[in-house]
């Protein structure tokens, strides 16, 4: 039986002068308008299309490929706002449908927003929603620290990017973690940092430990010793002169300054760090 909202493989049945009827849904056939026939289909060949309603409220199929489908969680523009929702361009003749309920914040025209698509059971309708925490997986994720995850960007505030964690929790990542801003409806690898209790999850982009101190560490002894042994940079600095300076965070340049000191490679000074004899030496 062909699904709503998804792509189909369907036969086609019979033709007419609209268009192909394919196989439908319980015992309705499913038209495919003549505008969407593919060059050379002929009744008995099977065909994938995706069945949505149109703009008349028919169920409708079509040889478009939306920019998402039912289940999918995706960023789209809103093209515009009326009195009963918002509507977002997913690559169809008709518009996709977010209802003000399903709205996390109102939505402005032109802006885009990360959704999840669903089909409305009590209207047999597809739409959108940008209350992302229905779709999610309610459980207490079982995911390990420094484990590799996906994550898509759904918002940004003060303290950093609210984010799906492979479309099934919800994560955060910091600012102080962020070198070039993220942009909304970004899919980025991430490495979990750990699990909290409200089974929201926090983010790194790099992953922690030793071994990612060691290699900025040894980054910043080289940057020293090409600049005479002296930065001006301390934990101190602003965080946008030590990435445009070093091209890491300041969380991480103040991880890796501390590691340096206590192995006695460099001097942290009032206004900079000194690589020392030892520093000089290591390689």
């Amino acid at each position: 039986m062909a699904e709503m909202g998804k792509m189909n493989t369907l036969e086609i049945l019979r033709s007419t002068e609209q268009g192909f009827y394919l196989q439908g849904r319980d015992s309705n056939d499913i038209l495919l308008p003549n505008k969407y026939i593919p060059e050379g289909a002929k009744v008995g060949d099977e065909i994938e299309v995706f069945i949505y309603r149109d703009s008349e409220d028919r169920i409708i199929a079509t040889n478009l490929t939306p920019k998402g489908m039912v289940g999918d969680f995706v960023c789209l523009e809103v093209v515009a706002v009326s009195k009963v929702g918002a509507f977002m361009d997913w690559g169809l003749e008709k518009d996709l449908f977010v209802p003000f309920r399903e709205q996390r914040t109102k939505m402005q025209e032109g802006q885009k927003y990360v959704v999840g698509i669903y089909l409305d059971e009590s209207t047999d309708r597809i739409a959108a929603s940008s209350k992302l925490y229905q779709f999610l997986n309610d459980e207490m994720p079982e995911l390990s620290t420094n484990q590799e995850v996906e994550a898509l960007i759904y918002d940004h505030n003060e303290i950093g990017y609210n984010c799906l964690v492979d479309e099934e929790f919800v994560g955060m990542i910091y600012n102080s973690d962020v070198l070039d801003k993220l942009g909304i409806g970004q899919r980025t690898k991430a490495y979990v940092q750990k699990v909290r209790p409200d089974k929201k999850v926090d983010l790194s982009l790099l992953p922690s430990g030793y071994g990612k101190v060691d290699n900025i560490a040894r980054d910043i002894l080289s940057a020293l010793q090409q600049n005479d042994g002296y930065i001006a940079l301390s934990d101190k600095s602003p965080s946008e002169l030590i990435s445009s300076k070093l091209g890491i965070s300041k969380k991480n340049f103040k991880k890796a300054i501390g590691s340096l000191y206590k192995q006695k490679l460099i001097e942290i000074e009032k206004i900079g760090i000194r690589i020392t004899d030892k520093g000089k030496g290591f390689t």
